[in-house]
């Protein structure tokens, strides 16, 4: 019936290939850390361009069909639908996939480690409290590195709160 139209092991193949290199990019996106995802330069829109075309060719091999891109795109959409489910119904899978959020200030004081271990320069760490309304460090009562890459700031006793996206910042140099 399906004959000449759909192939059922070419169209598990593109699936099978579909699947791993999701879970290829989700895995290497997590290792690159919260930090870069939220602060998208354009080399970063440029390398994420190729990786796209690059993969894609694995994913459906030589079938440059309409069927074969339908295939590989439901694909896609199903495992990401599995993923969301998976990780909102299981905090461990959760915390495995997206990590916890990151204390980066408490009560004025910033927490050094925090920073070199998510890679935040102090530069970054000021220009992100700027953006917040913040006058300075000191004034933060609690900054977090979000899951998601954005950096929420409490001020005030906890009363004023701010979350904006992280994105590159420019480090202005004092001239002497």
């Amino acid at each position: 019936m399906f004959e000449g139209v759909f192939n059922f092991d070419k169209s598990f193949a593109i699936i099978f290939s579909s699947v791993v290199v999701y879970l290829f990019l989700v895995i290497a996106i997590r290792l690159f850390g919260k930090k870069e995802i939220a602060q998208l330069s354009i080399a970063d829109l440029v390398f994420i361009l190729l990786i796209s075309n690059a993969v894609q060719n694995a994913m459906v091999a030589n079938d440059s069909s309409l069927t074969g891109g339908l295939i590989a795109a439901s694909s896609l959409f199903l495992i990401n639908m599995i993923f969301k489910f998976v990780t909102f119904k299981y905090k461990k899978v959760s915390v495995l996939i997206e990590g916890d959020p990151v204390m980066l200030i408490h009560d004025g004081i910033v927490l050094e480690d925090s920073l070199k271990k998510q890679r935040i320069t102090m530069e970054e760490l000021e220009a992100a409290v700027r953006e917040h309304g913040v006058k300075g460090i000191s004034a933060v009562n609690l900054a977090v590195l979000e899951v998601d890459g954005n950096i929420s700031i409490l001020s005030d006793s906890y009363k004023h709160k701010t979350s904006k996206r992280r994105k590159a910042h420019r480090i202005i140099k004092k001239e002497i």
